[in-house]
């Protein structure tokens, strides 16, 4: 049996894998989000999984994480503005002394 390269394609439409239609039926599943319905049987099974006394917990520790990656965040930018000023303030010294 022989087959024809073109009629066999893994793309939808038979489009090229750069059309920018092609991407979008790709990346659109990826993209989706739950539902209302969704978000209330992922709720549900939360609930069953962990019981009520340890969601609480559960959540401060999700607050105490996020607050430490921000704070982590703010000081890596922080560190990054002050080598930047640094570099600026050397070459600015290096134009003043030539």
């Amino acid at each position: 049996m022989n087959y024809n390269a073109k009629a066999v394609t893994l793309f939808p439409y038979n489009t090229s894998p750069t059309s920018s239609m092609t991407m979008t039926y790709l990346i659109i599943p990826l993209l989706s989000l739950p539902g209302g319905s969704e978000w209330i049987i992922i709720a549900l099974v939360v609930l069953l999984l962990f019981g009520g006394k340890k969601i609480p917990e559960l959540m401060k520790g999700l607050g105490k994480g996020v607050r430490s990656f921000k704070e982590g965040l703010n000081d890596a930018t922080k560190e990054v503005k002050d080598a930047a000023d640094s570099v600026n303030d050397d070459n600015a010294n290096n134009a003043k002394t030539k």
